[in-house]
């Protein structure tokens, strides 16, 4: 089928579509009895306001509640839109980290996946990133979609993927009972594993979170080994502050490509560290706008913050896979305007909320 000939809510990764068109047509898909999710359309009768009729806009999107904390209980099957029929091919149901409360639960159809990873590995390739290389991935895995988005990337940007899995919510647990020593060496035990994968394999791309390779700093024989084989790191999971980054650019790591990662599972998805931010300042992250967008506001009026200052980070994923507007998140991050021809926030200097959901929020290792 020719691109023209695409529903708006089909395009592939490097279309433009008009984001108000991909608002209305999503409202269609999304309350439309034939094609909606039953979360949805449940979900309608309770609202003040007509989808259908009132949402034609990206700035109509504020009508809506944020329903993330719904989603902790909800039946996994009652998310998936009747659009997708009978065999909707997910590629899984993901959980939130459970930093706040209990996970909530969203679920992934693989064409939302094919054209998200499609936007990531354009992203490493501005970025300079190999093709064609093995990958090391010392990321969580199970129930979190950054060890899928890993798998995916691996074997579409690159060769092989080597995975070591990670449990940060073992992690956080282990920090709010007080017990460091232990999450210390659970920790040990995961740079361990990576250890014996590069000594082993010709890895050229490694993904990692930064707790895990500041402790693969303090370790001259992984030092020496990424920077005998490893050509580029993609970061995240917890942040990385200029400094660090510009030590590992100049000093630790003076041969390698280092590149971040802002993301959540709440929007199926990734923002990428904008390319050329000057050297000793906060990475700035661009999202895949128009289906995925930021907004930083006053937490407390729900207003945009002037930019350049720091507001809460409000998250927003409008697909065919999936409707999850005015999503809260536990960050904040400084208000940055988004590069031309998107729409929405870019987000500087991500940091964590101390509370959220009235529960603390511990980072750990992830």
């Amino acid at each position: 089928m020719a691109r023209a000939e695409l529903s708006i809510l089909d395009l592939p990764h490097d279309a433009s579509p008009d984001p108000d068109e991909l608002v209305s047509s999503a409202m269609d898909w999304h309350f439309s009895p034939g094609t909606g999710s039953p979360f949805w359309l449940r979900r309608a009768e309770t609202l003040d306001f007509n989808p259908l009729a009132d949402v034609k806009s990206y700035d109509d999107l504020r009508l809506f509640p944020n329903v993330a904390n719904e989603l902790r209980d909800v039946p996994a099957a009652d998310l998936v839109p009747r659009g997708y029929g009978d065999n909707p091919g997910l590629v899984g149901v993901f959980e939130s980290g459970g930093t706040t409360g209990a996970p909530k639960r969203v679920v992934c159809p693989g064409d939302w996946m094919d054209k998200l990873v499609a936007w990531s590995n354009a992203n490493l390739d501005v970025h300079g990133f190999p093709r064609g290389v093995d990958w090391l991935g010392i990321t969580p895995s199970g129930p979190h979609i950054v060890g899928e988005i890993f798998r995916r990337s691996a074997l579409t940007h690159g060769r092989y993927g080597f995975q070591v899995d990670l449990d940060p919510r073992w992690v956080k647990r282990l920090i709010a009972e007080g017990k460091g020593g232990q999450a210390d060496a659970y920790a040990e035990h995961v740079v361990d594993q990576a250890a014996h994968i590069l000594r082993t394999q010709p890895i050229g791309v490694m993904t990692v979170t930064p707790p895990l390779l500041e402790r693969m700093t303090q370790r001259d024989e992984l030092v020496d080994l990424i920077n005998k084989k490893v050509r580029a790191i993609r970061w995240g999971g917890t942040q990385m502050d200029a400094d660090t980054a510009q030590l590992y650019r100049t000093e630790i790591f003076p041969g390698t490509t280092l590149y971040g990662h802002y993301g959540s599972t709440m929007i199926l998805g990734i923002a990428g560290e904008r390319h050329g931010t000057p050297a000793l300042e906060p990475c700035v992250f661009d999202t895949f706008s128009p289906y995925i967008t930021f907004q930083v506001v006053d937490a407390g009026t729900g207003d945009p913050v002037p930019y350049g200052q720091r507001g809460q980070v409000v998250m927003h994923h409008v697909s065919k896979a999936l409707l999850l507007p005015n999503n809260l998140e536990r960050d904040t991050a400084v208000r940055v305007p988004a590069r031309e021809g998107r729409i929405g926030d870019a987000a500087a200097g991500i940091a964590p909320v101390e509370r959220f959901d009235n529960e603390t929020v511990i980072e750990g290792v992830y």
